[in-house]
């Protein structure tokens, strides 16, 4: 399984829950959410709020991929 796929997959379609400047809501599995984590792209997924912040990297990183795989435009 090519986990680094599914994790830009992931990423793109948080970007649909966008909300709040830079908040989204956090609606895939714990691995995926924490490998995001991990990689910078978002605040910490652990706790009770119901969403993540993208850092700045991670916010332009969701777009390109949303815009790319979703929109059509590169």
């Amino acid at each position: 399984m090519d986990t680094d796929r599914i994790d830009e997959a992931a990423l793109g379609l948080l970007y649909l829950g966008l909300h709040d400047g830079n908040r989204t809501w956090k609606t895939f599995d714990w691995d995926t959410m924490d490998r995001l984590h991990e990689k910078g792209l978002i605040s910490s997924p652990l706790g009770k709020v119901k969403s993540v912040a993208f850092s700045e990297k991670g916010l332009e990183k969701a777009e390109a991929v949303f815009r790319k795989q979703f929109d059509g435009e590169t």
